[in-house]
């Protein structure tokens, strides 16, 4: 059932209970269709003291009053209808309990009505909070109204708890304590649902505009080839600005198919002017690389005269803590000084490691660039004498990391010796740093000692190495003149010796068998010595090579190196480096080298470390 509630009159017969429900909110006594029912009306009179007045015909609010803050108290007051009367509940009594609200909520549910109730009187009690759109009662005293606007199910709401009489009547059938809820209708879900994808359709809509609003331009179009565009597309390539312009248009007609046989020497002078842009990119990019290393050469004297500054405000803070000026600063003056000193050694300490870092990334690049310039070794008879070149150059990246360590270290000193007066945390770890420097040092100087050594003792292994090949040729060619001279006079033997004696040949045969097995004795006996040392760990020259540089490498890296980084560095000295090889090469020699496990869970790794030194000692 659909009924309009502006078309519902409710003619005011007795004007004086509305009237008395008005006087005592403090509002002028007005009728339904706006008209004063007291034409004397004194709004000084029959004001309650303490209670905000409420006006039940507000426009826009009908029964229901404007909100109001939480310390004032909403009264409610008995309301008087054409055919019933509304009377409030107790103050006293807790609010009515509700529901959650449904999304787009229109219709209540409205329970406690009297049994005559009809729906021209719920029509008439609340029809004055909006506009009904139907009305389904129910036969055990109880109905459902469903509003045109969600607004208007709030002031329902207010309803809740009130007492309803009919008339003057105390039957109980004509009274009833209202309960007004929110009630979860399908038409109301399906109009929030229209509503929310109406309002998702605007914000997509929105959305699009906003991104074609600020999508950038699409690139012009490609114009087809023609000898005009040909001609004017040689001239754009040979100018540096429209370049990039020109080469994307010489690229589309590459790829479009329009070089044919007529038009090829054109596009063949285009790639050559594109490829004359080379040259010229070149330079820019030296030119770049060149801004870059003033800029970082610019930086790093920047900050060395920063650390310089912060050095003196560091000893400025050093000599105010003296006994001489310290005794004469309160004790707050103290604190701050001792604050603001510890702010500046830890923003000096900060930029000394930045300065540092970058030194030694500048350490790293000049060694990486010296082990770019070993050659590799290519004939196996010049092997011996290519490793050795390649360790020299390795004692001369070795020498310039130690002249690294040695200006660390006198810088380190020097720092120590202006932080003498006051000892701090700070002095602790530069000494530690100091020593872990010189025992570096010193391990550093060992090491290279001992390769010396074993450069001159390769050396000399070599050149006897190369005197006894030089002895052995010399012999094998006497063997093989003696050879050619004894069958020279075999034959002659076997041309003017007889048939009948073979006593002889037998006699020359077993001299020829006999020499030879001398010069095979021989032989065996130049190569014995070498193949009697079989039992050492170290097989070849090449794996002693392999162990001296290995054990330089790892005394770098105190704290260890996977087998992969091993053996990449070995690999700039020789490509044919197998890590399996290396692998093996390492476990051979427990004394020298010791694996271990470092890191947790996902992140466990096997590094090998050097220890050589404890090697000594245990065996």
């Amino acid at each position: 059932m659909t009924m309009d509630s502006n078309s519902m009159t409710m003619p005011m017969s007795d004007p004086n209970p509305w009237a008395a429900a008005m006087n005592n909110m403090g509002m002028p006594p007005i009728g339904m269709t706006g008209q004063p029912l007291i034409p004397d009306f004194d709004p000084n009179l029959g004001m309650m003291a303490g209670i905000t007045p409420i006006n039940p015909m507000m426009p826009g609010l009908s029964m229901v009053p404007a909100p109001v803050s939480q310390d004032v108290p909403v009264v409610k007051e008995i309301i008087h209808c054409k055919s019933c009367t509304l009377f409030p509940p107790n103050p006293n009594l807790p609010p009515p309990a509700t529901r959650e609200r449904p999304p787009g909520c229109k219709t209540v549910f409205v329970g406690g009505l009297p049994e005559n109730a009809t729906e021209q009187l719920i029509m008439e009690v609340f029809g004055q909070c909006g506009d009904i759109t139907a009305i389904r009662k129910s036969k055990k005293n109880f109905c459902h109204i469903r509003f045109a606007e969600e607004s208007t199910v709030d002031k329902a709401l207010f309803l809740s708890g009130y007492r309803i009489r009919l008339g003057s009547s105390t039957d109980k059938k004509d009274t009833g304590r209202l309960h007004v809820d929110f009630a979860q209708a399908r038409d109301d879900l399906y109009e929030w649902e229209c509503r929310q994808r109406m309002l998702a359709r605007e914000e997509r809509h929105r959305r699009k505009l906003e991104e074609d609003r600020l999508r950038p331009p699409s690139p012009p179009p490609i114009v087809h080839y023609s000898e005009h565009e040909c001609s004017q597309l040689g001239d754009k390539i040979k100018d540096d600005g429209k370049f990039p312009e020109a080469v994307r248009v010489l690229l589309t007609w590459l790829e479009r198919g329009e070089v044919n046989r007529r038009n090829a020497n054109n596009f063949y002078s285009m790639i050559q002017s594109s490829n004359s842009h080379i040259r010229r990119l070149i330079g820019e990019k030296s030119q770049h690389e060149k801004e870059m290393e003033e800029a970082k050469d610019k930086f790093k004297t920047a900050l060395a005269g920063i650390v310089a500054q912060f050095e003196q405000i560091v000893s400025v803070f050093q000599a105010a803590s003296k006994q001489k000026a310290w005794d004469h600063f309160s004790k707050a003056q103290r604190k701050n000084l001792d604050m603001w000193r510890k702010q500046a050694e830890e923003i000096r300490n900060m930029h000394n490691e930045q300065l540092m870092g970058i030194r030694r990334e500048e350490e790293m690049e000049m060694s990486d660039d010296d082990m770019e310039d070993v050659p590799d070794s290519k004939d196996s008879e010049d092997s011996g004498v290519s490793q050795a070149e390649a360790l020299k150059e390795e004692n001369d990246s070795l020498r310039c990391q130690l002249d690294a360590y040695r200006n660390e270290v006198e810088l380190l000193k020097q720092e120590q010796g202006k932080n003498q007066p006051v000892r701090s945390e700070e002095d602790s770890t530069h000494s530690q740093q100091l020593s872990f420097l010189q025992q570096a040092l010193q391990g550093m100087q060992k090491q290279l000692l001992k390769m010396r050594d074993e450069l001159k003792q390769r050396e000399a292994e070599l050149e006897k190495s190369l005197e006894e090949k030089q002895q052995l040729k010399s012999q094998v060619q006497n063997l093989k003149e003696g050879l050619q001279k004894l069958q020279s006079t075999h034959t002659m033997q076997l041309e003017m010796s007889k048939p009948g004696d073979g006593g002889k040949e037998d006699s020359n045969t077993k001299t020829v068998e006999a020499t030879l097995s001398a010069v095979v004795s021989c032989s065996q006996e130049k190569r014995g010595p070498t193949e009697k040392n079989s039992t050492s760990p170290i097989h070849s020259e090449r794996e002693a090579l392999l162990v001296g540089i290995i054990s330089t490498f790892l005394h770098v890296h105190p704290f260890g190196a996977s087998i992969e980084y091993i053996c990449s560095y070995l690999q700039r000295l020789d490509t044919k480096i197998n890590p399996s090889e290396v692998e093996a090469l390492l476990s051979r020699l427990p004394c020298t080298f010791r694996q271990e496990l470092t890191g947790v869970g996902a992140s466990l790794e096997k590094r090998w470390n050097f220890c050589g030194f404890e090697g000594i000692k245990s065996t």
